[in-house]
């Protein structure tokens, strides 16, 4: 048995149906009663370890976001409960080891409690997902223009499924404790070519606007606290993160290649409708 935490993210889902996709048990952590395709959902709340016993009850792996208060409690019930190993979702700004960072200090403790947890562990750290280009919806609902901020910054973004197929491949198969896995996709895209790479597969005339840094300020600090606004301006303005590089990983834990961007608007252009 397998249970997945963010089992509703963009990863989560990923991650229950490529392990309910080889026939493995799977159960879901909700935060409220709901069908889970392919797997048992169970309510509980990772800020509470005290709603978790029903959840961790049998099972062998964990999926395990990042950030939650309580980590070490919950990992502690997860080992009383006979898991044998844990697959933490954490992110590529954890190997700066900047505590200063709000962004990377809660990877960082995160990659901590589990390394002390006694648990067999491995770490999946992602850059950006190709899933962010969702947040542009409200925009392509409005019209064709899409602003974007950090205009002159490359990711080589990674789609869900990859991570999730990377994921169940360190849970379900040996060699992987005390591991990291580094993700990316394919290409190092700007902003503009994944509007671009947006336009042609919803068959859409899209122009893509750079903002500056003094409107991407205000913009992000109208939606988040202001100490991750100045994770993501350390990030991306100072160049404290290069989530440009593309690296092997997908293709030596999965044996394919990830999938590219072009693949990812395809398989979800419904949701810009």
């Amino acid at each position: 048995m397998y249970l997945v935490t963010g089992a509703t993210g963009n990863v989560g889902t990923e991650v229950v149906a490529a392990l309910a996709g080889t026939g493995q048990r799977v159960r879901a952590l909700v935060r409220g009663p709901r069908e889970i395709p392919g797997a048992e959902a169970v309510v509980g709340d990772l800020n509470r370890p005290d709603t978790l016993a029903d959840a961790l009850a049998g099972v062998d792996g964990l999926f395990l976001l990042p950030g939650y208060q309580n980590m070490a409690d919950t990992l502690a019930l997860a080992a009383g409960a006979g898991v044998q190993r844990v697959v933490l979702l954490s992110g590529g700004s954890a190997a700066s080891g900047d505590l200063t960072n709000a962004v990377a200090r809660y990877m960082l403790e995160s990659e901590r409690a589990v390394r002390d947890s006694g648990l067999a562990w491995t770490f999946v750290r992602s850059g950006a997902f190709m899933s962010n280009a969702l947040r542009w919806r409200p925009q392509l609902a409005a019209g064709d223009v899409v602003r974007v901020p950090f205009p002159t910054v490359r990711a080589a973004a990674v789609d869900p499924y990859d991570i999730a197929a990377v994921v169940a491949r360190a849970l379900l198969d040996d060699g992987h404790d005390g591991r990291i896995h580094s993700v990316t996709g394919p290409q190092a895209l700007l902003p503009e070519e994944q509007v671009a790479v947006l336009a042609e597969g919803l068959g859409r005339d899209l122009s893509c606007v750079g903002l500056t840094n003094a409107e991407a300020r205000a913009e992000m600090e109208a939606s988040m606290p202001v100490e991750y606004v100045d994770a993501f301006f350390s990030f991306y303005v100072d160049g404290t993160l290069d989530e440009s590089r593309v690296l092997p990983t997908v293709q030596e834990v999965t044996g394919r290649a990830p999938r590219t961007f072009e693949q990812w608007v395809r398989d979800h252009a419904d949701a810009f409708s």
